[in-house]
């Protein structure tokens, strides 16, 4: 074990920010491995030490190793860090447990709602796992692209745990000069907020592709937060998590960056694309059109007020207009701002 609390690490995922966090780890460790999916990927890192596919023009480290077993990646490992997609993050914990022990520490840097069970990340792990094993586990999420991350540009984000010890130590692992972390306690928050910024974003992106200028945008960003924030206080989370880096700042982030896969969704529906053309021809996942579903069914079932996810919702599934969307959440009856 290193000064830092862990030794023999893997990444389990190798798009762009899992390669990212990889690089990152590794280059204060010895060797990290990298679970790598697809074949093309792997000989990429392997042969030439980029991942071209997914992170282009970023030289990894040498200490960055892929690897295409799971029972490989997960050897003698102590911290297990998940990278994958959330629609396929159920099916990646189950092939996993056969390699887990009781000494296992978990983290995810996944973002989303799973569609079938409206679970987070945490719960699903516990689903699968059981109650028989519970592993330290924590969340990192917070306005973090992975190609600015990748070429060391500053950016803070938090880790969050049930158990801040724990957050702590995962917290000592990631900070670097480049990279601060904070911790939180608020486990159910940190994730909601990282999931829900992609819906968000994605509306965003409507108003920017329809013309609507800063003002709209500003509006969106302001009550879409507030009704993140409804959503969070009805499944338990601290209401301050979501004005903070989870919450507000990867809000903002997705919302304004051309960076951002799910504002360029947005923006190009609002321009008058088909969505199953543009995510047909996405490399990388936009998970704000899954965790709309999600999130629009688990305001429903928690009976929260959430106007923006249901158009959004009405647009991506049900194949509503944008701009008949737009003048239905600007006619609905009046309110006041703040609730208490």
């Amino acid at each position: 074990m290193n000064a830092k609390g862990f030794s023999r690490i893997a990444v389990i995922g190798a798009g762009s920010w899992g390669t990212a966090l990889g690089n990152l780890l590794a280059e204060n460790e010895e060797k990290v491995d990298l679970w790598v999916r697809e074949v093309e990927v792997f000989q990429e890192i392997k042969t030439q030490g980029v991942n071209k596919t997914f992170l282009p023009d970023v030289k990894l480290s040498s200490a960055l190793n892929p690897v295409t077993s799971l029972k490989e990646a997960l050897f003698e490992k102590e911290l297990v860090v998940l990278a994958v997609p959330s629609h396929v993050f159920r099916e990646v914990i189950s092939d996993l447990r056969p390699y887990l022990h009781s000494e296992i520490c978990l983290m995810a840097a996944t973002k989303g709602i799973e569609n079938e069970s409206l679970m987070l990340m945490s719960e699903v792990t516990e689903d699968v796992l059981g109650a028989e094993f519970k592993p330290e586990f924590g969340s990192l999420s917070g306005p973090s692209f992975a190609s600015e991350v990748s070429r060391k540009l500053p950016a803070a984000v938090t880790i969050a745990s049930h158990d801040l010890v724990y957050a702590e130590r995962l917290q000592r692992v990631f900070n670097r000069d480049f990279f601060r972390v904070y911790v939180s306690d608020d486990l159910l928050g940190v994730q909601l907020g990282g999931a829900m910024k992609n819906v968000i974003a994605i509306a965003a992106g409507i108003c920017d592709g329809l013309g609507f200028g800063y003002n709209a945008r500003a509006a969106l960003i302001t009550r879409g937060l507030a009704e993140i924030t409804r959503l969070g206080v009805s499944i338990g989370c601290n209401a301050h998590t979501f004005a903070g880096l989870a919450g507000l700042g990867d809000l903002v982030l997705t919302c304004t960056s051309g960076l951002s896969r799910n504002r360029t969704v947005g923006y190009r529906i609002g321009k008058g694309e088909n969505l199953e053309e543009i995510t047909g021809g996405m490399k990388m996942i936009a998970e704000g059109v899954r965790t709309t579903k999600s999130a629009y069914q688990l305001g429903i079932r928690k009976e929260v007020a959430m106007p923006i996810t249901t158009e959004m919702y009405r647009i991506l599934y049900e194949k509503k207009k944008p701009k008949e969307a737009v003048r239905d959440l600007m006619m609905r009856d009046l309110k006041v701002e703040l609730e208490h």
